[in-house]
């Protein structure tokens, strides 16, 4: 393994596996791992096979406890507060759906919320008899305008008479991918007493999260984006103080213990007895899948380290080709990067680029009941004629795309990047995809 003197950028593109002429500019909707890395998770799937019984009854609580200690390490909290769900989504489901909601309790969330995340607030407001409060976002805004919004919206609950019983944000939003003051709408929460539930599905190996300082109520952050773990894995973070409001991992599993009744009888539990918390127990086997990706922490680890130099190094490379690249694409394409006057929203890996597509009823302009139409349509060309992938979406009446910098891009990649949108961009102006708005004057 080389020496943390490797040159990032196409030097690095060797470590990992890609299509040589792929260009991999969208890391951040499903990450990648290098080499190294899949050969621990193919060994470890090997010795899961050489004795299934012995390495899941026996086995796998080691290698899982390795894992967490290596996380909760890294991260500066305790292995205790750490488990592995499989993805970012998972781990949101499991605390919404373990606490119990009362009349009057209300989810409050931002509308750049996670789509499948939303879509779980709205089935457990048929289910249950939860609220829900939706803070409306338009980009760019300020992080300060952002928390008062947040701040404003849990004192109007309360002098309704509702109260704001979880609030759920991120790290780094999805569309757009933006930077939110995750830390200051923490504190915010504990100020008000209200749980918070950080989505950090962008957030570890993505910002240095000062988890062990900061302490949220619940968070979660998938290892398989920014860290460089196999699909799919998310550390679950609880802080000792909320282990009482877990009860099950979802889906349930033999982990779980019913509380004691009168008459209940007990329900065995066919895996070997363990001496880790009622927490910790939940999640150690949550019917049999491959768990091979969490036994690659430590490898991912090792690699970030011992090739990349360190986390301060990959982050500001990252973060300074998210930004360069970003400014290089809107200015061939003429328009402009979603930011701040503060200059906090492109303080993560993604920046987001304002396509030259206008929404309206004018000549060349895209009717606005055609935009998702348009977006897919974009999507499938970066796909197939580009051989890349360049998220688009629609926010506050246009049409961005989202780039992701990386330690195996370069300037270069955005460069093309920006060729292909410029192309892309003058085709819907033509009339191409067969979508139904008004034809430019030719």
């Amino acid at each position: 393994m080389a020496g943390p003197n490797t040159p990032f950028g196409y030097a690095m593109r060797s470590y990992f596996q890609f299509d040589p002429s792929y260009i991999p500019l969208n890391h951040g909707s499903f990450g990648t791992y290098p080499k190294s890395v899949k050969d621990r998770l193919r060994h470890t799937q090997d010795i899961s096979e050489l004795r299934p019984d012995a390495f899941f009854r026996y086995g796998l609580p080691k290698y899982i406890d390795s894992a967490r200690t290596a996380i909760a390490s890294f991260l500066g909290v305790d292995p205790g507060e750490c488990v592995f769900v499989p993805n970012a989504t998972t781990g949101v489901n499991t605390v919404l759906r373990n606490l119990v909601f009362k009349e009057g309790d209300v989810i409050v969330y931002f509308s750049t919320i996670y789509g499948a995340c939303e879509k779980t607030v709205e089935h457990l407001r048929e289910t249950t008899p939860v609220e829900s409060a939706k803070i409306k976002l338009s980009y760019p805004i300020e992080d300060d305008e952002l928390v008062s919004r947040f701040l404003e919206k849990i004192k109007q609950l309360k002098s309704e008479g509702k109260r704001p019983r979880v609030a759920i944000f991120d790290t780094v939003s999805s569309m757009p991918g933006v930077r939110v003051p995750w830390e200051e709408l923490v504190q915010v929460c504990k100020e008000e007493e209200v749980f918070s539930m950080v989505d950090g599905a962008h957030g570890v190996g993505h910002l240095a999260l000062n988890l062990g300082e900061i302490k949220p109520d619940f968070f979660v952050s998938n290892c398989h984006k920014w860290l460089y773990v196999p699909r799919g894995c998310a550390l679950f973070y609880v802080p000792q103080r909320n282990h009482h409001l877990i009860r099950t991992s979802l889906p349930t599993s033999h982990g779980f213990e019913p509380s004691p009744a009168e008459g209940r009888e007990i329900l065995f539990n066919p895996l070997p007895a363990r001496k880790r918390s009622y927490f910790v127990e939940l999640f150690q086997f949550v019917g049999t899948s491959d768990v091979g990706p969490y036994f690659c922490i430590e490898k991912a680890l090792e690699f970030r380290q011992g090739v990349c130099g360190g986390e301060r190094k990959i982050m500001d490379y990252c973060e300074k080709l998210s930004k360069e690249g970003g400014r290089k694409v809107a200015e061939t394409l003429g328009t402009e990067v979603m930011e701040n006057a503060t200059k906090t929203l492109t303080q993560c890996c993604m920046t987001n680029v304002k396509l030259p597509i206008r929404i309206g009823e004018g000549q060349g302009e895209v009717k606005e009941s055609d935009a998702f139409a348009v977006i897919a349509w974009l999507a499938e060309k970066f796909n197939e004629e580009y051989n890349t992938f360049v998220p688009p979406f629609y926010h506050e009446g246009h049409i961005w795309v989202r780039f992701s910098g990386q330690i195996y891009l370069e300037m270069e990649d955005f460069a093309v990047a920006a060729q292909a949108c410029k192309e892309l961009c003058k085709r819907v102006r033509m009339g191409d995809g067969g979508f139904c708005w008004c034809r430019p004057n030719l």
